[in-house]
């Protein structure tokens, strides 16, 4: 490998990381525009409740179809998701990732702050499309979740 082709795969490890951070801002400060104009018109987007299921609890076909899914975070006060650890392989204009994540959800119920915390992993499939990256497939497991 070349110092040029050094050089673009690690200009595009960043800009994968930051897609995955940009996600984690999305959602904390409830833009759920922005974070839907991180995935490709075409996407698929999966959600596991159940990690040891290889059946989707919810799956949403195509980017407009994401908006209630990320503007159903506004049913808690606050959030904040952690990224964790990641893992990319790059194949040109595509590549695969693992992605960790604590996400912690703030509500008020009853005069009583209450926080759910869920353990997550991202399995990502990412395009590069007119210099960006985007997210063309995108699995939420949800390994675990605490109340506090």
């Amino acid at each position: 490998m070349n110092i040029e082709q050094k050089l673009q795969e690690a200009d595009d490890r960043l800009a994968i990381r930051n897609l995955i951070d940009q996600y984690a801002f999305c959602a904390d400060t409830r833009d759920a525009i922005g974070q839907m104009a991180l995935f490709t018109e075409d996407t698929t987007f999966e959600v596991y409740y159940d990690p040891t299921s290889d059946i989707p609890s919810e799956i949403v076909q195509g980017r407009t179809n994401l908006f209630p899914v990320f503007d159903h975070l506004n049913v808690y006060q606050r959030t904040m998701h952690f990224n964790g650890q990641n893992s990319v392989t790059l194949e040109g204009t595509t590549a695969t990732g693992i992605t960790y994540c604590m996400a912690h959800h703030l509500t008020q119920e009853e005069g009583q702050q209450k926080l759910m915390i869920a353990a997550i992993r991202y399995q990502d499939k990412f395009v590069k499309l007119q210099e960006r990256w985007l997210f063309a497939e995108r699995k939420l497991f949800v390994d675990w979740i605490t109340n506090q």
